[in-house]
């Protein structure tokens, strides 16, 4: 803006200069002109007196530097000329001059000489005896008064020149001055032109709606960086050349990236194969679902694409850890696999018998142990229901079942009584030791995870084993340990000893009748409990369980 009012301070300083320059001149000349033409007529008048009293002996020995004198007849024949032959002249009655003297007396008039290209003024008196003497003189034009005034004329241009340039710069500095001092955060105080206070006005009004919009924008992106930031799964924005935009706290973690990721590639990010096609299908307008491998974890990741007007804008990548939910799966369709096996096996040898005894296949002798046979089988059965229901409701965390103060001395008594039976049986002993403690707990369950783990050691027990209960009170937890002099676990099963239907020797556990969930059970009812499990054991020797129980969990 300086520079358009520098330039049309100059161009109008220039443009006045020259036009004052013409308007003097065209002043000035005709000025000269009347003064010049006021002295042909006086010259004309003393000529004319002469011409009158001496007649053409008045030419003689007249010299006339600047003036030429035409004596022209009352017919317009010229007489006398003082820089042509007048014999050779045209004829000058239709002269505007000679025709004015011819009426009047004295005649005048200015004009271009066709042949001499210069103008000239004319004066014309008529004589007494009806003849015109007529004089004339050249007359400079504008060009020749500019082209003789050119040295003055440039000396002042260029000062005027440099003049106007300074003063140019000075008045569009203060000009702008105003305009580059104004406050655009307080559009209001500032003090200016009063040709800017509308402007000013309207740029307050909408400062004030672009301060509101921006704090919505902000507490809109502090919401929404704020949901994004706390989401447990990871999220990333990408743009449409696959740069990243945004990136929560979560999909870091996953990625291993830092803060300054946001603008990088995904690629330079990570360089996961199944991740890359992923995002390449959702900038090209798929939405995508898949599961894929990450960190040694099952991530299943869904990619939207941010469809626009102008096409695809960029895309959404969300994560979500299924590492549990495939393994719950995983266990899931396993359980359901071992549940039909070991229901079938049963089934199949009840099935077997009863056919036998229906198509009187048996002898009378055997029908008792076939019956029997037949009793095993469906108690098998019966109890692998029931384990699988007490399964079933730890699940769903036997939230429905109440709690209480339960002392687990007595609890460890009632166990061994119930089991003493089998114990005998297996020639196994029982022995109880520690001191009396209470827990809140559901007495069942607490019940059924001293129950299993004593079961458990009495049926992987050698023959004239033991089995000890030993119960304890801590600072902060109540232990019960379980320790069996019995066939020990290797250290490769230890970490699957609690799953349902593993087992460690599977001919011995059929052999004793055992169903493979009681320890699942004893994890499960632990964790209602928000109690921790521990195994200690050694192959040929023994095992001891312990489980610590939180005093008032």
């Amino acid at each position: 803006m300086t520079k358009r009012i520098f330039h049309s301070i100059c161009l109008v300083a220039i443009t006045v200069f020259f036009a004052s320059i013409f308007l003097f001149l065209g002043v000035l000349h005709h000025y000269f002109s009347d003064v010049q033409q006021g002295q042909l007529k006086m010259q004309t008048n003393l000529a004319a007196q002469g011409v009158t009293n001496e007649g053409m002996d008045y030419f003689q020995g007249l010299e006339v530097a600047d003036y030429r004198i035409t004596w022209i007849d009352a017919q317009g024949i010229v007489r006398y000329d003082s820089q042509s032959d007048s014999a050779g002249m045209e004829n000058h009655l239709e002269r505007e001059e000679v025709k004015e003297a011819m009426e009047s007396g004295y005649g005048e008039s200015r004009r271009y000489s066709p042949t001499l290209t210069e103008r000239f003024l004319y004066a014309a008196r008529k004589l007494p005896d009806g003849t015109v003497l007529r004089l004339s003189i050249s007359q400079n034009s504008i060009l020749t008064l500019l082209f003789g005034m050119i040295q003055p004329i440039c000396m002042v241009f260029a000062v005027a020149l440099i003049v106007s340039v300074i003063l140019a710069v000075q008045v569009s500095k203060k000009i702008v001055q105003p305009l580059n001092e104004i406050d655009l955060d307080q559009p209001l105080s500032n003090e200016g032109y009063d040709e800017l206070l509308p402007f000013l006005r309207r740029i307050d009004s909408q400062q004030r709606q672009l301060n509101l919009q921006k704090d919505k924008l902000l507490q809109k992106e502090e919401e929404l960086n704020t949901i994004i930031g706390s989401m447990n799964e990871g999220m990333i924005l990408l743009n449409p050349k696959g740069k990243i935009i945004s990136m929560n706290v979560s999909a870091r973690r996953l990625m291993g990236a830092s803060w300054e990721c946001v603008g990088l590639d995904m690629l330079a990010v990570s360089r996961n194969l199944d991740l890359q096609e992923i995002l390449a299908k959702s900038l090209q307008g798929e939405a995508v679902e898949r599961v894929i491998d990450l960190n040694g974890e099952k991530y299943q990741v869904d990619a939207n694409p941010v469809i626009a007007e102008k096409g695809v804008m960029g895309a959404a990548l969300c994560f979500f850890n299924v590492t549990e939910k495939e393994k719950a799966e995983q266990i899931r369709r396993e359980f359901t696999a071992n549940v039909s096996h070991e229901l079938k096996t049963p089934l199949h040898s009840i099935s077997g018998y009863a056919e036998l005894l229906k198509n009187n296949m048996v002898e009378a002798a055997d029908v008792a142990p076939f019956a029997g046979k037949i009793y095993e089988e469906a108690q098998r059965m019966t109890q692998l229901v029931e384990d699988i229901i007490s399964l079933s409701r730890l699940d769903e965390g036997a939230g429905e079942l109440p709690r209480e103060k339960v002392e687990l001395y007595s609890l460890a008594e009632r166990v061994i009584t119930s089991l003493q039976p089998a114990a005998d049986a297996a020639h196994v002993s029982l022995a109880l030791t520690g001191t009396p403690v209470e827990v809140e707990g559901i007495s069942q369950l607490l019940f059924s995870i001293v129950y299993n783990l004593c079961d458990n050691a009495i049926k992987y027990n050698r023959e004239n084993g033991s089995v000890v209960i030993d119960v304890q009170s801590g600072e902060k937890e109540a232990v019960v340990s379980v320790r069996d002099t019995g066939i020990g676990v290797d250290a490769k099963h230890r970490e699957r000893i609690f799953e349902r239907f593993y087992r460690v020797d599977r001919s011995r556990s059929k052999a004793v009748g055992g169903t493979g969930l009681g320890l699942s059970i004893v994890k499960h009812a632990a964790l209602v409990h928000k109690a921790a499990l521990t195994l200690e054991s050694e192959v040929g020797k023994g095992t001891t369980v312990m489980v610590k129980f939180p005093k008032g969990a």
